[in-house]
């Protein structure tokens, strides 16, 4: 009987694993970063914001995977920022098949039912002036994450109760800020991290529609650069990954028109297919070793069956000089996927050469005695001067291991 019931036991607990890792790292490194690092000195009580639900959006059929309300987390602006907003797309992976998104919709990113009532402004969403100098006193708003697809999918899996209407919430949201008084914005910054870096891309042109052309209106990626990349088995993790998000959640209908005349669908969800394009003011804020994309696109523990990355994945500083090379070349890959955007006048560039993910929300690398720089400039500085137009902001980190102000993750 005992036999039997470890027999009954073990798949259930493979099962819960296999989905634990994936959810690991298709959604939670920013979180796992923050635990990493701990509460920055500067940030010790940092302000909480209370959710607000959509409620219009039920009538729109913009829902979250499980059906429930969207939500997002504003704090109101004030003073010389009381008609500036910054809106920021929450991240946190994509879901790519019905079993995925099954669980995903059990989770603070699939459904409202389990999203924090309050989360914590830090970074560039912090209302200290010593924190985050040029943002601080505006309107900044959270919008939460509960498709999956970057908020580009709209279609629908009835037979696993799925409602895939990324693109409905995101109108859903920006017509309720609009009617609290963002139509009135003189400056507008529209930012993600993550997935949501990468919809801050898709979204771009969008958000810039909504407001009249004297309003000032630029968006932020960070750590949205996420590239086509061959993986360290020759094969193509992270484009299986994308082709399952927007086949299965009608993503193709709501990607920018100019790539998708010419490319397929799958490859417009690539955002270095897509920056070219982009009308609006655009700032990437990236890391050259981007955590996320050692860990999940470039050497995945299924394209790395004999663990040969194992250790150089969860800790640079136990890569060969091997592995290193690899990763000079992914860096590589990401400069001359942004060689056409660069010459833009009105774009701007921060690529550090650290390995990290998601730089803008957390204080210790948004803006803090230790930050990250490039050329002795903070990331939130660079951002600013680049917003504000006081002077151009195009910098190129020189190749790990010369940057010693990097936050560098590592996972143990």
């Amino acid at each position: 009987m005992k036999l039997l019931w470890v027999w009954v036991v073990l798949p259930f607990a493979f099962a819960q694993l296999v989905t634990a890792f994936f959810d690991f790292n298709e959604t939670e490194l920013s979180l796992i970063e923050s635990l990493e690092y701990g509460v920055s000195k500067i940030n010790y009580n940092p302000l909480m914001v209370g959710l607000t639900l959509i409620h219009t959006a039920g009538a729109k059929g913009a829902v979250c995977l499980d059906g429930t309300l969207p939500g997002y987390h504003w704090h109101r602006g004030y003073g010389s920022g009381a008609n500036s907003w910054l809106v920021q797309l929450e991240g946190g992976g994509w879901c790519n098949n019905i079993r995925t998104c099954v669980y995903r919709k059990k989770t603070r990113r699939g459904s409202s039912t389990y999203m924090e009532k309050q989360i914590p402004f830090t970074g560039i969403l912090s209302e200290k002036a010593e924190e985050n100098p040029d943002f601080f006193n505006w309107n900044r708003v959270k919008l939460r994450y509960c498709d999956g697809a970057s908020f580009t999918g709209d279609s629908e899996n009835k037979g696993a109760q799925l409602q895939f209407r990324g693109q409905r919430i995101w109108l859903a949201a920006m017509e309720d800020l609009m009617s609290k008084g963002m139509r009135y914005a003189n400056q507008a910054l529209l930012s993600g991290c993550s997935a949501g870096g990468l919809a801050a891309i898709l979204h771009c042109d969008e958000f810039r529609g909504l407001f009249p052309r004297t309003t000032r209106v630029k968006c932020l990626s960070d750590a949205g650069l996420f590239l086509d990349a061959v993986d360290v088995s020759g094969g193509h993790t992270i484009r299986s990954l994308y082709s399952g998000v927007v086949g299965l959640q009608g993503v193709q209908h709501n990607l920018p028109r100019i790539c998708t005349n010419h490319l397929d669908p799958t490859s417009c969800f690539f955002p270095q297919n897509v920056i070219n394009h982009i009308r609006t003011p655009l700032f990437i804020l990236n890391a050259a070793y981007d955590s996320w994309q050692i860990q999940s696109s470039i050497a995945p523990p299924s394209a790395d069956p004999h663990g040969y990355w194992h250790d150089c994945r969860l800790n640079h500083a136990k890569c060969s000089a091997s592995q290193l090379r690899y990763l000079q070349g992914f860096r590589t890959q990401m400069l001359n996927a942004i060689k056409g955007f660069s010459m833009s006048r009105e774009n701007g560039l921060f690529i550090n050469s650290c390995f990290a993910h998601c730089q803008s929300e957390r204080q210790d690398t948004w803006f803090a005695d230790n930050s990250p720089e490039i050329r002795n400039k903070p990331i939130a500085i660079a951002v600013g001067d680049w917003y504000f137009d006081r002077t151009a902001v195009k910098v190129v980190d020189c190749p790990y291991p010369c940057d010693k102000t990097c936050h560098n993750l590592v996972f143990r």
